[in-house]
């Protein structure tokens, strides 16, 4: 795994407390982005210690992501609000400040998240 894959997969978790919890689905979800970027197991202790805390859009560091990298960030974090099978009021408005804090234009933001999130319920049984 990369350091940029790395960051994507970092970014997530202040989604992942979006609604104050970080539950056993969203856990499941990263673990297995991490496997499919190919984490090594020091990476994924880092990743498991890092999200032990709750963390908020501040802890994000754009320097380590790209401008692809921010959109594929975005991309996630909305299936990531799906995992426990349905996006809380909290997490959908955390996406527009994600899509705010990734400098992602107000236009395109919308247009990525719209689309991901048909998606994410399009396949729902496979996320839940």
């Amino acid at each position: 795994m990369n350091e940029e894959e790395f960051a994507i997969v970092r970014g997530l978790v202040p989604v992942a407390w979006a609604d104050g919890t970080f539950a056993q689905k969203e856990t499941e979800m990263l673990e297995a982005l991490l496997d499919a970027y190919g984490a090594n197991e020091d990476q994924k202790r880092e990743l498991r210690e890092y999200a032990k805390e709750k963390r908020t859009l501040d802890d994000i560091n754009l320097q380590d992501l790209s401008a692809g990298d921010r959109r594929v960030l975005l991309q996630c974090a909305v299936l990531l609000s799906f995992a426990d099978g349905e996006q809380h009021v909290s997490e959908s408005k955390l996406l527009v400040e994600l899509a705010a804090k990734l400098r992602i234009p107000e236009d395109e933001a919308k247009h990525v998240i719209a689309a991901a999130e048909e998606r994410a319920k399009k396949n729902l049984s496979l996320l839940v």
